[in-house]
């Protein structure tokens, strides 16, 4: 894959996503030196002299929170990335033909950076296959209005990463989350944050789920490059460290380790022609062939095995590590649609010391298994 687009993109993607979100919480009256007060006028909040509807209050208190714990920049940060990681998640998702409704979210009908299809044609799809709590009458009213576009649009969108919520949590927060407040307004116009996106990131390169790892390490490049050699921070620690791991690097790793120990049981093996990083294990005396041959496992289960990756980042290794996998629940005769969601119940581990990394990670699994089970979304639920 071709990753020079996507190294130009992510790191100005950066600072345009924390740009618009500490100017959209400028707007709620949090500003990196001020934090207003909210006073509530019945169904409205002011704050400062500006009015809102009273469901902002809660999801502002909590924003509020956060930055009086962590400090104005670090949210700001952290919450552009969580976008960032969502709108790409959708970009992939609707790519690949993943969204139920069958409607690109973010990029018009052909796939370019127009009019998203999701609001040309929201009056044609069932709105509950979005959200259920979704008012189809607003829907509709905002549609026929023709002047309500953005709003429109907003409701739509959210609508989508509610609807996601259930089968990724980890990824897409629950309904009403504070980060919900920072999604920048204008999202349709030409110089958006997500028409950037979709102009910027070539179609052909959502074809590979390598593009999520790839993001996420030109997203951060410019904060490596700002704290390295340098006395880290603990918030900084995540761009200081992070490195994404070349793809026949993470193939030679995992056929010599989760593939290695399979094919020591099953000499015979298929999957032994399925891995061409494998190298053969030299030739022992026989003293040592003896020695293994005690410590080597007659019979494995697929189920048993385990595979934790202490510094998972976009989970790399731990989607070679699922496609190895596949072929070895295939080779026992398991059902294809019930593997992936053995897989990701029983095999496969991760920790890492970033949360937004780990985002990366669950998705980027989620999507594998969504290959091979095209239901896996209400399976997780």
């Amino acid at each position: 894959m071709n990753t020079n687009n996507v190294k130009k993109y992510a790191p100005k993607a950066r600072k345009a996503f924390i740009e618009a979100m500490s100017k959209q919480a400028a707007k709620y009256g949090i500003t990196k030196k001020k934090i207003e007060p909210a006073e509530q006028k019945g169904d409205l909040v002011l704050i400062g002299d500006r009015p809102f509807p009273a469901s902002v209050i809660k999801p502002r208190e909590r924003l509020v929170k956060r930055i009086e714990q962590q400090g104005f920049d670090q949210v700001m940060e952290h919450v552009a990335y969580s976008w960032f990681n969502r709108l790409c998640a959708i970009r992939y998702m609707e790519r690949k033909g993943f969204l139920d409704h069958g409607r690109r979210v973010l990029s018009a009908a052909d796939g370019s950076a127009g009019v998203p299809q999701i609001l040309e044609e929201c009056l044609d799809i069932e709105l509950h296959s979005l959200d259920e709590s979704l008012d189809q009458a607003k829907i509709r009213e905002l549609k026929l209005d023709g002047t309500k576009d953005e709003e429109l649009y907003r409701e739509l969108l959210l609508a989508q990463c509610h609807a996601l919520h259930q089968a990724m949590p980890f990824l897409f927060e629950a309904v009403a989350d504070e980060s919900e407040l920072l999604l920048p307004e204008n999202l349709t116009k030409t110089d958006s944050l997500i028409r950037d996106l979709v102009a910027s990131v070539p179609d052909e390169n959502w074809d590979h789920i390598e593009i999520i790892g790839w993001l996420y390490q030109f997203y951060i490049s410019e904060k490596k490059d700002q704290v390295i050699g340098k006395v880290v921070k603990n918030e900084d620690i995540p761009a200081a460290t992070q490195l994404f791991t070349p793809n026949w690097i993470v193939q030679y790793l995992v056929q010599n380790s989760v593939g290695r120990q399979w094919l020591q049981t099953y000499p015979d093996s298929p999957l032994r022609e399925k891995m061409p990083y494998y190298i053969e294990p030299a030739e022992q005396t026989p003293e040592v062939q003896e020695q293994l041959a005690a410590i080597t496992p007659s019979d494995i289960a697929p189920e048993s095995i385990k595979v934790l990756d202490p510094a998972a980042g976009s989970g790399h290794i731990l989607v070679e590590a699922y496609k190895v996998l596949k072929v070895i629940y295939e080779e026992r005769g398991y059902r294809t649609r019930d593997i992936p969601q053995l897989i990701l119940e029983n095999n496969l581990f991760g920790l890492d010391i970033d949360d937004r990394a780990g985002q990366l990670a669950g998705f980027a699994l989620m999507m594998l298994a969504r290959e091979d089970d095209r239901r896996i979304f209400s399976r997780s639920a």
